[in-house]
């Protein structure tokens, strides 16, 4: 790792972290490689030209996307394409977190909780109401309250709630001691990230943390179609800084089996 300005900034390296996957040449690379993949895509690019026109905001489109991905699956709207791969990266998750400094007594917050892929580890682990998931998906938290039940979770009482913005204004001051986005993000355009670091400082207490997980690259920064944004971390590093928060790049992350990246920001002194 290297530092820059106090803070810590990604080493170079990693598989494909400079490809621009926007790229006519990338994608006519990649069909020719994967020709399985090419109808697929192709069905998503009806599909967000469609959901372009009938949506208002980034919100709005990505609120859609995951109506339409989870009445097909819901372990597949949150980027699982088999139980087996749902029921680890959820596990892949909660140990990390664990053995970086998440303990029962602790309150936890989840951006994006999903269907409980991670959240169903969490809440188990956590102290009796000690865990609150948002997501701007109602119909993916109506498949959470099926893992509830599935997993026998009840009795912990976790709080889900649906929310058209990550500004947080219904939770109180200084009261999560851990906060976490995985996979939310790299579906996120630029000002949502901003909306939510102007926020999340407020709702953390002093010695908490947020750790979150994006798509990095260090060529140009890129989107596809608006599902898939990559981004250097030195953008988010400077982004977060704006708005009174170290971040730190989380480098033994990347040893994991995940093809995400991973920041932990924490409010300054």
């Amino acid at each position: 790792m290297s530092r820059a300005h106090g803070r810590t900034v990604t080493p170079s390296g990693g598989p494909d972290v400079k490809h621009n996957r926007s790229s006519l040449a990338h994608q006519a690379r990649y069909a020719l490689t994967h020709p399985g993949r090419v109808a697929p895509h192709l069905r998503r690019l009806a599909r967000d030209a469609w959901l372009r026109l009938r949506t208002r905001d980034h919100v709005a489109y990505y609120r859609a996307v995951m109506r339409s991905d989870t009445s097909r699956s819901p372990e597949g709207a949150v980027g699982s394409h088999s139980h087996k791969r749902w029921l680890a990266l959820g596990r892949m998750q909660f140990d990390y977190l664990r053995e970086h400094g998440l303990k029962p007594d602790l309150r936890m917050l989840e951006i994006g909780c999903g269907n409980l892929r991670a959240g169903r580890l969490f809440i188990d682990y956590l102290d009796p109401g000690n865990y609150y998931g948002i997501d701007i998906s109602p119909d993916i938290l109506f498949a959470a309250q099926d893992t509830i039940v599935a997993h026998g979770l009840r009795d912990k009482l976790p709080h889900l709630t649906p929310v058209r913005d990550l500004r947080f204004a219904f939770l109180p001051d200084a009261h999560f001691d851990v906060v976490h986005a995985h996979s939310v993000f790299s579906h996120s355009p630029l000002h949502v990230i901003e909306e939510c670091f102007a926020h999340v400082g407020r709702v953390m207490r002093p010695q908490g943390w947020f750790d979150f997980t994006f798509d990095r690259t260090e060529g140009q920064e890129h989107h596809v179609l608006r599902e898939d944004f990559y981004y250097r971390t030195e953008t988010l590093v400077g982004l977060a800084d704006r708005y009174g928060l170290n971040a730190v790049f989380m480098d033994d992350w990347e040893r994991l089996p995940h093809k995400q990246s991973k920041i932990r920001v924490t409010r300054r002194a």
